[in-house]
């Protein structure tokens, strides 16, 4: 199928370099365990089995944090760019020697399990693939295939493949395996290092188990895509045609298509219209493929165009579609799930490594997804885009999407009484959990959204993106209900902004938005900025009613931009502000207080002109927890890589100053010819690169510019390590340094490899020049 003329535009744009709000705040803790020792992870919420909220999932989740291990736990750090701030919860743990393990105890019987790691990205940023042992009570049962090639972007929106550009991102993915029979309560499931020589670190931060029913066995009467159509179960050969003959026999005589166990390889799409296609179940049957010469054809199931007339009465249930995306092209029509659908159902279908699990255009009415999983996208879970109406999305379980959890979009067609509800959105790397832009009678309720990562919110309702204005009928109106939802570490910086985006959050950047929005019976807890904020033009007909908020990295209330509330019974705690409102637009923003209130009122409120660094709580304990009873006594450890790697490159970095265009992020972004220069004339100066996590660096290598015009010079210079950018010890006392452009302008300083996080070099002379200079600052573990 061709795309739909109607392609996406570009919404989002990060910031080339984002070290400085890197920088900003938090850090990183790195632990060494002793062997057989438990993670000692700092207690967070989390957001699986919340009664009553959410997605009923059938997995019970357990966390590596938490697990037994002789691995080093990283986290908790909410920071963009570091390992562990993808992780659910922001604590992982990091296995980097042959031998060390996470160990999960089974709480509840089962017989497959999912697990969500991280390898690192190869040098080419093609990814690496591995795999890990998982031992039963202590026996090998099977060595699972884990990779990274589905993970790892960089630079801006869209992003690419480029480990030479910036912002890494995107960091960890997911893998299933059955268990080969139903394991009892009580047994350990182990999943350990057998080797490192594929990849140099396994970083574990979940694993979900579960009981898998028998395979659903066919409808009677149904078309068999294999034993009717030929098509192949093993995966060797193309059945895309088999299958679309199958889907087409079936709409002609009204029967339905059954896809029994198997893996099958689809390279286009198969397109559906009145028709059921269902499988044996999405851990039995199982759609995948891509096309081997035209990239931008893909498995995916679609509805015909709406610009084709669209499809209808269509259910599509219990398979799974398993793509093999590993970029992100806009443009091209490789979701698991699209085209227009109208009265057609979505039940029970496992959706992971496409680029939106489902993104339908309309105009189009009465759909619904259920029961389903929408896991590792490149973009979206699910977009209501163009004139979805009467449409749904509930039950449905949501992790790692490249951008919006859910989202509706009503670009220059209205999007009219559409629900999300009772689903669970984790960790969407970029965007928002669940938004509405624009729409038109909207209910968002009783779902659970945690854990933003950057350049969104927890909940958003907005007038932004292009199509969304009240000229069309597109921008927000009628009733936006929003009730019952649990929020828990969302939000998170904006590097355009340079500052917070609240857990909820209003926008009024095409229009004012001047509805009525109900916020009724919800929790934001542990947020990472502001609970509750609104920003751009005007938001006016805001009604918050029975919220707790517990749990604020910043303020309450940030108010950026003008319009009205009103609070009723809306109490908060544990903000980090001693004023909980930031509003420099004055009384440009009426709040009206009803009964029940406290916590989060003052008068005046603060209006600083610089926005603070978040102080985040886990659980609602100010600082991110308590200590563990039993504190490891061992010196954190360096996860080994590869000892050629430069671990200091595009990494945040800080510096006592800088003078004019020569700021410290051109030390550390791998070109020589760009370098940092202090303030002249007054030393000592330096400048701090943060490695991410504690590493045994045993050479550090120093640049100036290679032209002959940097005339030979010595810098005395100090070389001093931290794990917590506090306490500072001395790695290399200090020493002149000859740089000469004949010999390269380097110089190399070894050192004994003690862990480092915070690398620091410090500058108290320069016969060349009277300041600090240095092209690039490299830190190596060999």
């Amino acid at each position: 199928m061709t795309a739909p003329p109607n392609g996406r535009s570009l919404r989002r744009t990060l910031a080339a370099t984002v070290s400085m709000a890197l920088a900003a705040a938090g850090t990183l803790v790195a632990v060494a365990l002793a062997p057989e020792a438990h993670a000692a992870g700092v207690p967070a919420p989390s957001p699986v089995g919340i009664s009553g909220r959410g997605a009923t999932v059938p997995f019970k989740e357990q966390e590596a944090e938490y697990a037994a291990t002789n691995g080093t736990l990283i986290g908790p750090d909410r920071l963009y760019g570091h390992l562990p701030s993808e992780a659910s919860g922001r604590q992982a743990v990091t296995l980097d020697a042959p031998g060390e393990y996470v160990e999960f105890t089974l709480t509840a019987p089962a017989n497959a399990m999912s697990f969500r790691y991280s390898l690192p990205d190869n040098a080419a940023g093609t990814g690496r693939d591995a795999s890990i042992d998982l031992k039963i009570n202590g026996n090998q049962l099977k060595s699972v295939p884990v990779t990274s090639k589905y993970g790892w972007y960089y630079g801006g929106y869209p992003f690419n493949n480029n480990p030479g550009d910036s912002n890494p991102h995107h960091f960890y993915d997911e893998t299933r395996t059955l268990l080969g029979s139903t394991l009892p309560v009580g047994t350990k499931v182990r999943l350990q290092v057998a080797s490192t020589s594929a990849s140099p670190t396994f970083t574990i931060d979940l694993a979900d188990f579960e009981q898998v029913g028998a395979p659903i066995g066919k409808p009677s009467g149904a078309l068999d895509v294999v034993s009717d159509f030929g098509a192949d179960p093993t995966g060797a050969a193309d059945s895309t045609a088999k299958i679309q003959a199958a889907v087409d026999a079936g709409k002609a005589q009204g029967k339905a298509v059954y896809i029994p166990q198997g893996t099958f390889q689809v390279r286009d799409h198969i397109v559906v219209d009145q028709v059921t296609l269902a499988g044996a179940g999405p851990w039995y049957s199982v759609l995948t493929g891509r096309d081997p010469v035209n990239r931008a054809k893909a498995v995916g199931v679609y509805g015909k165009y709406a610009n084709q007339g669209g499809s209808k009465n269509v259910t599509l249930k219990d398979f799974a579609i398993l793509g093999d995306i590993r970029e992100r092209v806009d443009d091209d029509q490789v979701n698991a799930i699209g085209g227009a659908l109208s009265n057609s159902t979505v039940d029970n279908v496992w959706m992971q490594h496409t680029k939106c699990g489902a993104w339908m255009d309309g105009p189009m009415d009465n759909f619904t997804i259920k029961n389903s999983r929408i896991l590792d996208q490149t973009a979206d879970g699910v977009n209501f885009h163009m004139g979805v109406t009467n449409s749904t999305v509930t039950n449905t379980f949501v992790r790692n999407t490249g951008d919006d959890g859910l989202a509706m979009w009503a670009e220059n067609i209205p999007n009219v009484k559409n629900k999300f509800t009772y689903n669970t959105v984790v960790l969407p790397i970029l965007a928002n959990n669940i938004v509405t832009y624009g729409g038109k009678d909207i209910t968002i309720s009783d779902n659970v959204m945690a854990d933003t990562i950057t350049n969104g919110g927890g909940l958003h309702v907005a007038n932004r993106y292009p199509g969304v204005n009240s000229g069309q009928g597109t921008a927000v109106s009628g009733t936006t209900t929003a009730s019952r939802n649990t929020l828990i570490r969302a939000g998170n910086n904006d590097y355009n902004w340079q500052f917070g985006v609240g857990a909820v959050w209003f926008s009024g950047l095409n229009e004012a938005l001047d509805a009525t929005v109900n916020i009724t019976d919800t929790e934001i807890l542990d947020s990472s900025y502001a609970a509750i904020m609104n920003i751009e033009g005007a938001t006016k007909g805001l009604h918050f009613e029975n919220v707790r908020i517990d749990g604020a990295g910043t303020y309450a209330l940030q108010i950026q931009a003008p319009g009205n509330a009103s609070f009723t019974n809306v109490t908060a705690t544990h903000i980090a502000q001693s004023n909980p409102i930031h509003n420099c637009v004055g009384s440009g923003f009426v709040i009206t207080r009803g009964t029940g209130n406290s916590g989060w009122y003052a008068d005046p409120p603060a209006c600083t002109g610089t926005w603070p660094a978040p102080q985040w709580t886990n659980g609602g304990v100010p600082g991110g927890g308590t200590t563990p009873t039993e504190p490891p006594t061992d010196p954190p450890t360096d996860p080994p890589t590869d000892p050629t790697v430069n671990l200091a490159k595009n990494r945040p970095v800080t510096e006592t100053s800088h003078t004019d265009v020569y700021p410290a992020t051109k030390a550390v972004d791998g070109d020589a010819n760009t370098y940092w220069e202090s303030a002249n004339n007054a030393f000592p100066q330096s400048v701090t690169v943060d490695l991410g996590a504690a590493k045994a660096v045993k050479r550090v290598v120093l640049k100036l510019p290679p032209a002959a015009a940097w005339a030979t010079r010595t810098q005395t210079l100090s070389v001093l390590g931290s794990t917590d950018n506090s306490t500072f010890t001395t790695l290399k006392p200090s020493a002149g340094y000859t740089f000469n452009p004949s010999s390269g302008n380097t110089a190399t300083i070894t050192l004994t490899g003690t862990a480092t996080r915070y690398l620091r070099v410090t500058v108290t002379g320069n016969t060349g020049w009277p300041a600090a200079q240095l092209s690039e600052l490299e830190a190596y573990t060999g």
